[in-house]
């Protein structure tokens, strides 16, 4: 299948609702609710508007971050939860002592990027270990010139993902070596493009979050390239796909739950046209397309839930 070329993002809210008939099953009787991340947010927001377009049933995508998403999840309260991380046992057991059954889809691929202002002209690559000196619990990093003798005396201002946040669990495993290990003096928030005006409003400002959140704001913004010690390597489709881009290269999820593929009318149609579309979803919404293989092994995993 023809990966195609990205597209403009389409605008992100908390809440979208789609209204259409019912495809492959009739009028739809109720809702199909997801929410979870806001990194995985417009794979399904687009996933949703295509759907629509399809004819399909009425689909709310709403933001609320991988651990609110899981918190409502294992709740019962929706269908599908949207993570940028695997769920963690405690989510899981939560899920369990609830009585919710779940099966886990792997979506796209995301390059977690590292961001800052169009003006800075003095920093074009991060080694992990700077990266790691900068976001470690305790840092006093506070000046770019902390970080390398030959970058200007200008002040560092730090904007990230909020503690609730999957983006948030999966940089500080990969940068500081465990999840939530973090420094915590620096902006966080679970709305990326609250870190998108952070960074473009100020110089010296540093940030990361998911690649498409990157793509869509490249005007105003600078991606940096990461050194995971085989030199620097920028943030890309391609180097998320061929494993270059490490350690900051991730699956991304939907956690679907299996009663829901059951009473939920639409549900089941609308995960299988997810996954079908996959390339064309993750393109438009400019993630990493999974490969071939990849979308074949997830519609098996489907069929299995719904056998």
């Amino acid at each position: 299948m023809r990966i195609p070329t990205p597209i403009a993002l389409p605008l992100f809210v908390a809440t979208l609702v789609l209204v259409g008939a019912g495809c492959g099953g009739g009028e739809s009787s109720g809702v199909i609710t997801a929410d979870g991340s806001s990194t995985v947010g417009p794979f399904t927001t687009k996933a949703a508007e295509d759907w629509k377009a399809a004819g399909g049933s009425d689909v709310t995508v709403g933001i609320s971050g991988t651990g609110g998403g899981f918190e409502r999840f294992c709740a019962g309260e929706t269908d599908i939860s949207n993570a940028s991380r695997a769920i963690k046992d405690e989510e899981a057991a939560a899920c369990a002592e609830s009585g919710v059954e779940y099966v886990e889809l792997q979506v796209a691929t995301d390059a977690l990027t590292n961001v800052v202002n169009a003006e800075n002209d003095w920093v074009t690559c991060l080694t992990v270990d700077q990266l790691n000196a900068i976001w470690k619990p305790g840092s006093e990093v506070s000046n770019w010139n902390q970080v390398d003798p030959s970058y200007p005396d200008v002040s560092l201002k730090l904007y990230g993902a909020g503690t609730d946040s999957g983006t948030f669990d999966y940089f500080t495993d990969a940068i500081n070596g465990e999840e939530g290990a973090s420094r915590s003096d620096f902006s966080p928030t679970e709305d990326d493009n609250v870190t998108v005006q952070g960074v473009s409003g100020d110089k010296g400002a540093l940030g990361y979050f998911g690649f498409s959140y990157f793509e869509q704001n490249q005007d105003t913004l600078e991606a940096l390239e990461v050194d995971g010690g085989e030199g620097c390597v920028a943030p890309s489709v391609a180097t998320a796909q061929d494993g270059s881009y490490t350690p900051l290269a991730r699956p991304l999820f939907m956690y679907v739950k299996t009663s829901s593929l059951a009473d939920t009318e639409g549900l089941v149609d609308f995960v299988r046209y997810t996954l079908e579309n996959e390339q064309t979803i993750a393109g438009e919404a400019r993630f990493v397309p999974m490969s071939q293989e990849q979308i074949d092994e997830q519609l098996l995993k489907l069929e299995d839930a719904t056998a």
